[in-house]
């Protein structure tokens, strides 16, 4: 695969729907009183789910552009201690930062003057393709479990 063929595939999964389903489409209408529910034998809200992603991606983010990144305490540092937003205005800007920094990967990983096979400085060998993959493939599979929650509160439609 060429580098111009990599970062078009690498800008395009980090907000694809072709085998999934989108952030965008999962959080879209969940109304502000499920947001916290936690259903019966699952383990988190959608709340939960949405913040983790914003907290993890935007770890990632950091990680692949800080010099002086420091490492967060696992798992206490990638998960919101309530299963609420405190309000609407806090989910809504979960979301919309979850948004942004989904655009800051994708502008990594178009910007040409950054090798994607270079080693991330404040990393023990992870490289930048190797992190946008992870932000890739971590928020896909909290996706799914949004969509989980959002099938058993009744709250989905395919």
């Amino acid at each position: 695969m060429s580098d111009v063929s990599s970062r078009r595939f690498l800008r395009q999964a980090l907000a694809w729907g072709d085998a999934h389903v989108t952030l965008d489409r999962a959080v879209r209408g969940i109304p502000p009183r499920l947001r916290g529910v936690v259903p019966p034998g699952l383990p988190h809200s959608a709340w939960q789910l949405v913040e983790h992603i914003r907290l993890a991606q935007a770890d990632i983010l950091d990680f692949c552009l800080n010099p002086r990144y420091r490492w967060k305490k696992f798992p206490a540092a990638y998960w919101p201690t309530s299963v609420a937003p405190k309000d609407a205005a806090a989910w809504k800007t979960a979301v919309a930062a979850v948004r942004r920094d989904r655009r800051a990967l994708q502008r990594l990983a178009s910007d040409r003057t950054i090798d994607l096979g270079a080693k991330v400085p404040a990393g023990e060998g992870q490289t930048v393709f190797r992190e946008i993959v992870l932000a890739i493939d971590h928020t896909a599979y909290h996706v799914g479990q949004l969509v989980l929650v959002r099938r058993a509160l009744g709250n989905w439609s395919d």
